[in-house]
């Protein structure tokens, strides 16, 4: 039986989980950065595609040369950081709250791992880099960098669901 507290339950775990993994990958990406000298993600460039959704806008090439869009920057952000929510709010809906309780890394990781199919069959063709970033530079090197960093997030949501468990 659904009841509100197994409702509000799991819109927190999913907040706490899914706010967790996509902090871990914003750390990632700073490690990155300094040990690799990779760059950041630029997440104004997602707001900005997903600001010219509603303009029948939906592949740039690239979406570097569109003309920016006005609060661009905080839109990708606060994209990020739900997109990261609801991926959370998904693994949990297919492990169930039970999960949550109890949680393991192998279903995590795995969950992580699926959640590079969003960049790779929608963003980066979306922003003009195609289908799994074969447009760009170095195409290998920039799945590889997708494919870790989406295992970090993987990491991410088992060790903010094990943290959840824990402190709260």
């Amino acid at each position: 039986m659904i009841t509100t507290d197994t409702c509000q339950d799991f819109a927190f775990s999913a907040l706490f989980i899914g706010t967790g993994a996509t902090l871990l990958m914003d750390l990632w990406g700073l490690a990155r950065r300094r040990w690799l000298g990779l760059p950041l993600m630029n997440y104004g460039l997602v707001g900005r595609w997903l600001l010219y959704l509603p303009r029948g806008r939906f592949i740039h090439r690239p979406i570097a040369a569109t003309p920016a869009r006005k609060a661009e920057a905080w839109v990708g952000w606060v994209a990020h950081y739900l997109i990261g929510i609801a991926f959370a709010a998904a693994l949990l809906a297919l492990q169930g709250m039970a999960w949550a309780r109890q949680p393991t890394l192998v279903p995590a990781l795995a969950f992580g791992l699926l959640t590079v199919a969003a960049p790779f069959l929608l963003l980066q063709p979306g922003m003009g880099a195609g289908l799994a970033a074969r447009h760009t530079p170095r195409p290998h090197a920039a799945r590889l960098q997708s494919l870790i960093t989406h295992a970090v997030f993987g990491l991410g949501l088992y060790l903010s669901a094990y943290l959840l468990q824990v402190f709260v």
